[in-house]
């Protein structure tokens, strides 16, 4: 399936919506003092996609980021890819044949590849997986999802990771829409908390890196309330900066800031990659709620985004259904209310190299969890 794979500068990286596997994203990491590593791969399309007709070989890549877990090992991480997505039935073959390809470009102290894979979910396609309102109630048991994507695998390799790492269910919405069609698919509380919003007059404003702090205070107060974990300013100040330009697959970073009068009700971070739109990172103040400040930001966003010819807007992160125990409901309650598609993806999955350590990371692992980016 695979006939080559080979090591690439960062800079070199395609052009892709998907913005953990950018050039940009590579940079981020760099000035945050994570290397990563760039690779390009071929593969045969008949053995992607059971396609005899379609004897082609196709050049993919992927970013790698090398993750220290202490003083003796590392993990390969791949946010979001690779990229290209084979049928349901090889994706497996094809995971197995690009981790052992990639086996002698990693360190040697490197115990697994773990891959956040934003593949559809096998089980998002089937009926079976819905209940009666339509709402998706999961994936299966985790040997049952390692058994079908290990399906005629040689090594039996591939295992589900405890937690996804990224979010693995999002909303994706179309901006091939006119504006008055977006707004038309939205919840009508949605459309009424826009417009009260701007009644009220709460305004949304682009600011640079002289405010920077404004953001990192409606973020800290954020994170304290819902108890996340909480990034420095320098984080932040790496993610507004890093361009690259230069580059095949830079990102535009936006600011984007929700006021009444002059006091600050709700920020986000607006990336655009491609032909996407993400809103990667969101915050509000705990008071004011009534003015509505998050709604107006987000139609701000969409409507910047449409500007500047993004055919999609990437939601980033929901509960994969309206179950109000789970601790992302109120996220799914918001973002679904702009209407749009819920899509479900596979998650992280790992392929480990170093069986001992990897049981003792596993191990070390099923005491904490949460999203790392």
């Amino acid at each position: 399936m695979l006939s080559e794979v080979c090591l690439k500068h960062q800079e070199e990286v395609f052009e892709t919506p998907i913005i953990q596997q950018t050039a940009f994203w590579s940079e981020v990491k760099k000035r945050m003092g994570v290397d990563t590593k760039a690779f390009n791969f071929k593969s045969r399309t008949e053995k992607l996609y059971n396609n005899s007709d379609l004897k082609k070989t196709l050049l993919s890549d992927l970013l790698i980021i090398d993750q220290k877990i202490d003083s003796n090992y590392s993990i390969a991480y791949v946010p979001y890819g690779p990229e290209l997505e084979p049928a349901m039935e090889n994706q497996g073959v094809f995971l197995e044949e690009l981790s052992e390809s990639l086996r002698s470009y990693l360190p040697k102290n490197c115990i697994m590849i773990r891959y956040d894979l934003l593949w559809q979910s096998h089980w998002a396609a089937e009926d079976d997986y819905y209940d009666l309102e339509g709402n998706w109630i999961g994936p299966p048991a985790k040997n049952i999802q390692e058994m079908r994507l290990n399906y005629n695998t040689i090594n039996w390799n591939l295992r589900k990771s405890l937690t996804n790492l990224l979010p693995s269910n999002t909303v994706f919405l179309n901006l091939r829409k006119s504006e008055e069609q977006i707004l038309a698919s939205m919840k009508p509380k949605t459309r009424y908390n826009i417009r009260l919003a701007e009644r009220k007059g709460v305004s949304v404003k682009e600011y640079g890196m002289e405010n920077l702090q404004i953001w990192y205070n409606l973020y800290k107060e954020t994170s304290i309330r819902n108890g996340l974990y909480l990034h420095n300013i320098e984080y932040f100040r790496t993610v507004l900066t890093a361009k690259a330009k230069n580059t095949n697959s830079p990102a535009d970073v936006h600011l984007l800031v929700a006021e009444a009068g002059n006091e600050p009700l709700s920020a986000m971070f607006l990336v655009i990659s491609g032909n996407r739109a993400t809103y990667l990172y969101g915050a509000s103040a705990s008071n004011h709620k009534n003015y509505m400040g998050s709604y107006a930001l987000q139609w701000k966003a969409i409507q910047m985004a449409k500007e500047k010819g993004c055919t999609d807007y990437d939601m980033f992160g929901v509960a994969p259904n309206p179950n109000p125990e789970h601790p992302m409901y109120g996220l799914y309650r918001f973002k679904t209310g702009f209407g749009g598609e819920i899509y479900h993806s596979m998650g992280s999955w790992d392929y480990p190299f170093k069986e001992e350590a990897y049981n003792y990371f596993i191990a070390k692992e099923m005491s904490s969890q949460g999203y790392y980016s």
